[in-house]
């Protein structure tokens, strides 16, 4: 494993992190019939992954899980999804926390493109050193 394998797994797992959120923000608001069939929020688990021969430490993605939250209960007896009480439910999704959660990501991703950047320009230059 060298700095490009660690980067591109780091790179993969916050671009499955950003799509999580990124379904979260899309899925906020919406509404259901029944409590189990509101959309939950859903996330990323990663793992470590140590590689033994270089010592370089990378992430995986273990899973991506939905949250326990619960949908938020309003009465509104007028919506076409209404159960028999006038009730529907809505997604349990906080925007602004999808919003942090997805410009978190995109700054991780920044500073892996720019390791990158930065190993080869320190490749090239060793190069031209010869």
């Amino acid at each position: 494993m060298n700095i490009f394998d660690v980067a591109q797994r780091g790179m993969s797992a916050q671009l499955v992190r950003m799509n999580a959120a990124s379904s979260n923000l899309a899925n906020a608001g919406s509404v259901a019939g029944s409590e189990e069939g509101a959309y939950r929020p859903i996330r990323a688990v990663f793992a470590e992954q140590l590689d033994k021969t270089s010592g370089l430490s990378t992430v995986n993605v273990q899973s991506v899980m939905r949250e326990n939250a619960k949908a938020v209960r309003e009465h509104n007896p007028d919506h076409p999804l209404a159960d028999a009480n006038g009730d529907v439910w809505t997604s349990p999704v906080d925007e602004n926390t999808e919003m942090v959660e997805m410009l978190d990501s995109a700054r991780q991703y920044q500073n892996l493109v720019e390791a990158l950047t930065t190993a080869k320009q320190l490749m090239l230059d060793t190069m031209r050193l010869k």
